[in-house]
């Protein structure tokens, strides 16, 4: 699998509506998971979209999530790019997230997360926002 480097836009509890809008005007397929599918199966967040996906009849990539409460999106930090690959593109892909990091802030540090893949999260020293998943 080659790297790939995609928008990743964060919702207030309507990135499902967000997806289906955005999949009206690309077409394409999409993907969802919600927390509960991933041991969050009870409370406010269990319905809500953990990670979700559409690869546009072009072949472009649009991924979306509803923001945990701790981490209220506003208009302008809704969202992050995300780095993604394979165990091929690994030790890339850490070294990415390393020197992303670098006079920044972690948020989640890149190790293995409950759905399989090693993920980190960081927002780098103009105030970007990364994720960076390498797959299981």
């Amino acid at each position: 699998m080659t790297a790939k480097l995609n928008p990743y836009l964060q919702f207030n509890g309507d990135a499902k509506q967000a997806l289906e809008f955005y999949h009206s005007v690309l077409g394409g397929e999409t993907a969802l998971n919600t927390y509960g599918q991933f041991g969050q199966a009870d409370g406010p967040l269990a319905d809500k979209i953990m990670h979700g996906s559409l690869t546009s009849q072009l072949g472009f990539t649009l991924m979306v999530a509803d923001a945990p409460p701790d981490m209220t999106p506003q208009p302008g930090n809704n969202f992050s790019i995300s780095i993604s690959g394979d165990a091929a593109d690994a030790e890339a892909l850490r070294g990415y997230f390393v020197a992303l990091s670098e006079g920044g802030q972690v948020h989640v540090p890149i190790e293995k997360q409950m759905w399989g893949d090693e993920f980190g999260m960081c927002t780098d020293k103009f105030g970007i926002n990364w994720m960076v998943d390498i797959s299981a």
